[in-house]
């Protein structure tokens, strides 16, 4: 099943280049909390798609990377789909689901987002995310702070 969503939306990403918002790349780290697992400092990275739905909405994809820096604890990947509106000419606000493959137990996630453009193609963000443990492990959450560059 997982095979089959990755796929469905990684062939929306390539057959759809003419209503492109652009490409982007990303670094990110904050924190991430649950029941029992205590606050830990976390750090990836990100690429991503998004496509213009209007002048004022886009949606997207993006595939991403994370490492909590406890010890003990694994990286994760995920795959994320953005929705939301363009606030103005340089703010984005948008939120997210996806799909997080973790080697102690894959979650579910739901979240939301703020990207703000700086000067040319560089841009920072703010991303809340809450993972619902779909292997009966506790769920948890993560706030993080990324920068990057579209194109």
């Amino acid at each position: 099943m997982r095979m089959l969503i990755f796929s469905a939306i990684a062939a929306l990403g390539l057959a759809s280049p003419a209503l492109a918002d652009g490409a982007r790349v990303q670094v990110q780290s904050g924190i991430d909390w649950g029941a029992g697992q205590g606050t830990n400092a976390t750090i990836g990275g990100a690429a991503g798609y998004d496509f213009s739905l209007g002048a004022g909405a886009f949606t997207g994809v993006e595939a991403s990377v994370d490492k909590v820096l406890a010890s003990g604890r694994d990286a994760s990947v995920s795959l994320t789909g953005r929705l939301g509106v363009k606030a103005d000419a340089s703010d984005k606000l948008y939120a997210l689901a996806g799909y997080t493959v973790r080697n102690t137990a894959d979650a579910k996630h739901l979240g939301a987002g703020w990207q703000h453009n700086f000067a040319g193609p560089f841009y920072g963000n703010l991303e809340y995310r809450h993972y619902f443990s779909t292997e009966g492990a506790p769920d948890n959450s993560r706030l993080t702070a990324g920068v990057g560059v579209h194109f």
